[in-house]
C-alpha cells in the first residue's frame, strides 16, 4: 500500500504527519518511509544522510532497477526503514510505479509544494493524504499548486484561531477529513528532541489512527 503525504503550504506540518503514520504502521507491519523533503532524518533523530537517496535512484533513469532502490534504505527501528531524500530530478512516475509495486506499506513525505517528483507520487498513491491548516486560503492553493492529485482523505493539524468547520475543509478539498490534529507543545518537543517515532506523544497518535 503507498501512503503520500501532501501540502500546498511549508510548515503545514506534513513531515510530522508522515512519520507519525509510518511509525503507527510499523507497529503492526513492515514500513518503507521514504523522504522526498530532506526532513524525515531530523525528525527521527538521525544524522544527516551522507550517501544517496531516492532522487538520486530517479535521476539514474531506467537502467537502475527497483534493487537498487531498496539498497538506499537505512533501518530506523523494528519494521521501519527510511530512503533518504538525495539529490537530482528525473521522471517521477518511476519512482511512483517503484513504490506502488511493493508488498509491504510505504509512507512517502512528498517533499515541497508543486514538486514534481512528489507530485506524481501523491497522485498515484492509493491513500493520497492532504495535510492541511483548516484555512480556506490553503484548501484553494491546494487546488492550484497540485490540480492533478485528488487527495482521497485530509489530514488537519489544527492550531486555533480558524473559522472553518471540518466539514467546510471537506467540502472545498472533496474529501473526508480523517484526522484532526490539534497543536501540542508535547509534539514539537517530541521533534525538537527526534523521538518522534520512538516516543509519540499519545495526543497525536490517538488522532492519526482514524487515518490509517
Amino acid at each position: 500500500m503507498l501512503v503520500a503525504c501532501w501540502s500546498a503550504k511549508g510548515g503545514s506540518g506534513t513531515t510530522v504527519v508522515a512519520v507519525a503514520l509510518a511509525a503507527l504502521h510499523a507497529r503492526k507491519h513492515p514500513v518503507l518511509l521514504v523522504d522526498l523533503g530532506g526532513d524525515v532524518p531530523a525528525v527521527l533523530g538521525m544524522p544527516p544522510p551522507d550517501g544517496p537517496g531516492a532522487l538520486d535512484w530517479v535521476a539514474a533513469g531506467a537502467e537502475v532497477g527497483a534493487d537498487a532502490l531498496e539498497r538506499l534504505a537505512v533501518d530506523v527501528g523494528p519494521s521501519l526503514r527510511l530512503v533518504p531524500r538525495g539529490e537530482g530530478t528525473g521522471p517521477g512516475d518511476r519512482l511512483a510505479g517503484a513504490l506502488a509495486g511493493r508488498s509491504d506499506v510505504v509512507v512517502v513525505d512528498c517533499g515541497p509544494p508543486g514538486d514534481p517528483v512528489g507530485t506524481w507520487v501523491a497522485a498515484s498513491a492509493e491513500a493520497s493524504l492532504l495535510v492541511i491548516r483548516p484555512c480556506y486560503l490553503a484548501v484553494a492553493r491546494a487546488h492550484a499548486v497540485a490540480p492533478s492529485i485528488r487527495p482521497s482523505g485530509v489530514v488537519v493539524v489544527d492550531d486555533g484561531g480558524h473559522l472553518l468547520r471540518m466539514v467546510d475543509v471537506s467540502e472545498a478539498a472533496g474529501a473526508p477529513v480523517l484526522a484532526r490534529v490539534p497543536f501540542d507543545p508535547a509534539v514539537s518537543r517530541a521533534v525538537d528532541a527526534g523521538s518522534l517515532a520512538t516516543a509519540m506523544p499519545r495526543v497525536l497518535a490517538r488522532r492519526l489512527r482514524g487515518a490509517l
